[in-house]
């Protein structure tokens, strides 16, 4: 998601994060009604039809929803007076409870959100000068364990739902006041997957939110805009390419299976051969379409000389970039981050190879939102997940 700064960069003050107060919940679930966020134009289409009505009020509704930012029924001004009242009758539009708002020195923000159940998760915006990067959360906690990662310190509870995925994105939208998106200027461009969870862990509920997400009436974000980020769950790579058709990054940090399999213990299942086999053969994969391999760069770890030439090795002929990410620390964490010129040694032998080799500069970090670094305040029993 974010990086870290060079040596000599100030230190973020701890006391300057602004923090809002708490939002009540817009809706909850339970209640008989069913939730428009979260499914497709046909879906509404078809739901409108049970309502006796036509087919042009779904194309209505969906715009209120998601180019106008409508939260409610009362304020859809070109739908008659009795047809919104039987609307929210039947059905609302969800938004979690902000229970939490930060807001970096460096401009970035995080959003505690609270679900209907009162899960939480966190998401991230991160401003730049050409863009604005969602980072956007698929599960609440994580399953995956993988020690540099705070949120892998949280226990899973439940994948989320399409409609908790999209919400993040309209959560935000309502906090940056891009209700309707500005022609140009805006300031929610891209979406990352990289947030807490493991997006493939989570496919169906992923994919639909991300077909939302990229509707031409809608979000209309293409997919060169939306990122997914996996840890290597192997089986689910080629379908994602193919049924999605996002960009992919891998979670790598490691360059062999003994380090990766204590890193990313995912690898113990599907260990590097295979992960590299999955990523040689992801649909659509050209220098247009490039893989991102992020890795996160541990002093005394994985931060040698020999790691970057074995790297190199590793994803020889695979048309991408590789993305160092300068550890961020965390309550309790026992790693530390590489020194500046290490990394900068590191990228060049990269770099030399023919790889873009960029080095992630820290947002957030002074409110616990940069990469590895988000952790919701949810502490439940574990839940299984599906996949």
């Amino acid at each position: 998601m974010t990086t870290i700064a060079a040596a000599g960069d100030p230190p973020a003050d701890p006391n300057k994060p602004e923090i809002d107060t708490p939002q009540a919940p817009l809706a909850a679930r339970g209640d008989g009604r069913r939730n428009l966020v979260g499914l497709t134009r046909a879906e509404i289409a078809a739901a409108m039809t049970e309502l006796g009505e036509k087919s042009f009020r779904a194309q209505q509704i969906w715009r209120w929803i998601y180019v106008r930012g409508a939260t409610s029924f009362d304020g859809m001004t070109d739908i008659s007076k009795p047809l919104r009242a039987r609307l929210e009758e039947r059905f609302y539009v969800f938004r979690p409870a902000v229970t939490r708002h930060q807001k970096s020195v460096d401009g970035t923000q995080k959003w505690l959100l609270q679900m209907a159940d009162g899960a939480e998760i966190e998401c991230v915006h991160i401003p730049e000068s050409d863009r604005g990067t969602l980072c956007v959360s698929s599960q609440v906690g994580c399953t995956l364990t993988c020690k540099f990662c705070h949120t892998g310190t949280q226990r899973l509870v439940r994948n989320l739902e399409a409609d908790e995925i999209v919400a993040q994105l309209l959560s935000a939208r309502d906090a940056l006041g891009e209700w309707p998106p500005p022609e140009s200027g805006r300031k929610l461009t891209n979406i990352v997957l990289m947030g807490m969870g493991e997006p493939l862990f989570n496919y169906d509920n992923v994919a639909r939110a991300m077909s939302i997400a990229r509707d031409p009436e809608g979000f209309g974000l293409s997919r060169r805009k939306i990122t997914l980020s996996t840890s290597g769950v192997v089986p689910m790579i080629r379908r994602c390419g193919a049924e999605i058709g996002i960009m992919l990054a891998i979670s790598l940090h490691a360059v062999t299976d003994e380090l990766r399999d204590h890193l990313v213990p995912i690898n113990k299942k599907w260990p590097l051969a295979e992960l590299m086999a999955a990523c040689r053969d992801y649909p659509g994969l050209s220098n247009a379409r490039r893989i991102t391999f992020e890795y996160v760069m541990l002093k005394g770890v994985n931060d040698s000389l020999a790691d970057a030439k074995a790297l190199v090795k590793l994803i020889d002929g695979i048309p991408a970039k590789v993305n160092l990410i300068p550890f961020n620390p965390w309550p309790g964490s026992s790693f530390e981050c590489s020194s500046w010129d290490q990394i900068e040694k590191f990228s060049d032998v990269v770099a030399e190879a023919g790889y873009t080799s960029p080095v992630r500069r820290p947002r957030g970090r002074d409110i616990l939102a940069a990469c590895g670094q988000l952790k919701s305040d949810t502490e439940r029993a574990r839940r299984t997940h599906g996949t």
